[in-house]
């Protein structure tokens, strides 16, 4: 058995350049045939919508929402719905998985962390954390080259909004290191179908599954 797993998705909730709802996202990977998505919403240090004059913990409540909406939505239609966020530092991106409300919570202005606290934090709290479209090339991104191999767990060799050239030179810099490979559609709307994302091979119940998976490179990448 194959099942079909997104890593990298936004909601309109919460990431103010997505522009369908986490409802609509649910549903169109499930026609799709996915088995489950992982809710990335852009963190308060990306393009949110969470408005910045609220306390920390209005914060957190208003980010967890995109995927609360998403994880309902799942329910009643049959995809499983995990949690993670894209963490943003001078326009450079970070998928992180496996941490919680609480997690976000008790951790206060971790927004404004540099990569190397960040990654300590996450990684020590049993986070997993994997450098998004690294070599993305744009006017708001002050460095188009990846971070110390050793500060992540892993890469997105695959994304469906990079262009072929960046996305052969992830591969080749995931491979020089020998880190973990996963791709992702980022998808802001269902009005651009992507087909990318990850397969396992046996279900996964949580999210720790798929992290396991990731990192024991037991999974084919979906271009």
């Amino acid at each position: 058995m194959e099942y079909l797993y997104e890593t990298h998705m936004h909601t309109s909730e919460v990431s103010a350049c997505a522009d369908s709802t986490a409802a609509q996202q649910v549903h169109f990977y499930k026609k799709r045939g996915y088995t489950g998505v992982i809710i990335t919403d852009h963190f308060v240090n990306g393009h949110t919508t969470c408005p910045p004059d609220i306390s920390w913990d209005e914060k957190m409540h208003h980010f967890v929402t995109g995927y609360n909406e998403a994880k309902q939505a799942g329910k009643r239609c049959g995809l499983d719905v995990f949690f993670g966020w894209e963490y943003s530092l001078g326009g450079s991106d970070f998928l992180t998985y496996g941490l919680d409300l609480d997690f976000l919570l008790n951790n206060p202005n971790m927004d404004k962390m540099h990569i190397e606290d960040y990654s300590t934090l996450v990684r020590s709290s049993g986070g997993y954390l994997a450098q998004a479209h690294p070599f993305r090339e744009a006017w708001y991104i002050e460095n188009t080259t990846p971070v110390d191999h050793y500060l992540i767990d892993g890469v997105e060799v695959y994304n469906a909004m990079e262009s072929r050239k960046n996305n052969i030179k992830a591969m080749e810099f995931a491979k020089r290191y020998n880190l973990p490979e996963q791709a992702g559609s980022d998808s802001h709307t269902v009005r651009f179908p992507h087909s990318s994302g990850i397969k396992l091979y046996s279900k996964a119940e949580t999210i720790q599954d798929i992290i396991r998976a990731i990192k024991n490179k037991e999974v084919t990448i979906v271009r």
